[in-house]
């Protein structure tokens, strides 16, 4: 057992600031902004459990992007929003309709499944994104009871793939869903950098062409932790408080979650960030594109760089750089650029793997 008398009790800094990788927008720290915002909501007391008063003000801020219906629930996490998302918008028989590659199949541990008892109905896709062609592949049997009810579509904005769809691409599906009596879900964890890249206001492909409900991203938009739940259609959800207290993301310090979301969305700090975070990934690739022997394997539309390279290269190139494979056989790998990346993090990387591939 160690000495408490050799054990430090103040805080320290255990790492390098100046290091940034390519590995994802989790990685990076917390905006400044949002920081003081934090300081600023610190002291004195407010009620818990969303009774507060920047919880308060946060559904005013959400109007002016969503409408004067949209209400936001604030989670934790990304999975948190889903999972309670999709619990509200369907029955214990239903099912989600989704991209194979979608997060909430591949990288939520089955948390849709296990925790909130939906079976997943997945379609292959070449680019992340769905279609009403894609969906009616398993848009069908509501009448079977040996097949789980498809009741909800669930789409991402900007796609696991960096792909975006435009607003008429979902307005499609949304009419589609519709048509069938299915309600549509929108996977927002990076809707800042959708918006960036089309250009528009975020409502312009959500609750403006249709989309119900809303997970909406401040984690990978410069926030410490902290999403939402975003009705946007009352009717498409039942139980929402509840869901969310049962499913482990009702914070007591709610306003410490709410005042992050305010700090991104009462001005414009979100979107600098996705701005910013997209423009480092668009360098990114023209860098890259200049690289002998690398394939970049997707638009680039958002804030992620989908490559294919020698493996040996991009093992070599992980020890300079953090980043993940994204289909290790294939030699796939993926890199993010955040709101913290700079020119020349870019720069220096770009130099880096020509060396790699050089050598």
């Amino acid at each position: 057992m160690a000495d408490p008398a050799t054990v430090r009790t103040d805080a320290r800094r255990h790492h390098d600031p100046r290091v940034r990788g390519f590995a994802s927008d989790n990685y990076a720290g917390t905006h400044p902004e949002i920081l003081a915002a934090i300081a600023l909501a610190n002291g004195g007391h407010q009620i818990a459990y969303g009774e507060d008063e920047y919880t308060g003000h946060l559904q005013r801020v959400m109007h002016s992007h969503f409408g004067p219906t949209a209400e936001a629930f604030p989670v934790f996490n990304g999975t948190g929003a889903n999972v309670v998302s999709l619990q509200a918008m369907a029955d214990r028989w239903g099912a989600v309709i989704c991209a194979e590659t979608a997060h909430i199949n591949v990288d939520e541990g089955g948390a849709p499944e296990r925790v909130g008892g939906l079976k997943l109905l997945t379609v292959p896709t070449p680019d992340g994104k769905l279609t009403p062609e894609l969906i009616d592949r398993q848009a069908y049997g509501w009448d079977d009871e040996h097949r789980a009810m498809p009741q909800v579509v669930s789409i991402t904005q900007n796609t696991e793939l960096g792909t975006v769809y435009t607003p008429d691409e979902i307005r499609a599906i949304c009419d589609h869903a519709h048509g069938h009596g299915m309600k549509v879900h929108l996977d927002g964890a990076r809707i800042a950098n959708a918006a960036a890249s089309l250009d528009v206001p975020m409502r312009t492909f959500t609750n403006t062409v249709g989309v119900d409900v809303l997970s909406f991203g401040g984690t990978k938009n410069g926030a410490i932790f902290g999403e939402a739940v975003v009705v946007l259609n009352p009717d498409a959800v039942r139980a929402m408080k509840h869901l969310r207290k049962l499913s482990m993301q009702l914070a007591s310090k709610m306003r410490f979650v709410s005042v992050q979301l305010e700090a991104l969305l009462a001005g414009d700090l979100w979107l600098r960030n996705a701005r910013h975070a997209n423009s480092m990934a668009r360098r990114l690739a023209e860098g890259v594109r200049t690289v002998d022997g690398v394939e970049i394997l997707h638009p680039v539309q958002a804030n992620a760089v989908f490559a294919r390279l020698p493996h040996e290269v991009s093992e070599r190139l992980q020890k300079r750089f953090r980043f993940y494979f994204w289909d290790e056989a294939a030699g796939d790998v993926r890199w993010m650029c955040s709101f913290d990346t700079t020119e020349d993090d870019v720069d220096a990387f770009v130099l880096a793997l020509k060396e790699e591939m050089a050598g």
